[in-house]
């Protein structure tokens, strides 16, 4: 399975619906870069992904999106693939 990470905040309920998607599907270890703790890393997540929201999330190095965008992906049958490479 591949490194999952999501930049994310405490109190984010879409990065908690998007981390219980990602839990559900097997994933064991979501590697967490907290953008309200340190004001560099919300500088870095929008530089790499030209978007300001959490969570950003990345299966590998593929940049999924957001909560409605990881959502979507599982919808239409591509989060298990990705997650499976």
């Amino acid at each position: 399975m591949p490194n999952v990470t999501m930049y994310c905040t405490a109190v984010c309920p879409y990065c908690t619906m998007a981390e219980r998607l990602l839990l559900s599907k097997g994933v064991k270890d979501i590697n967490k870069i907290r953008v309200d703790l340190d004001s560099s890393k919300m500088s870095e997540m929008i530089e790499k992904t030209g978007r300001r929201t959490v969570p950003q999330i990345y299966i590998g190095s593929t940049h999924v999106g957001g909560c409605d965008d990881l959502t979507a992906l599982d919808r239409a049958g591509g989060l298990d693939p990705l997650l499976a490479a």
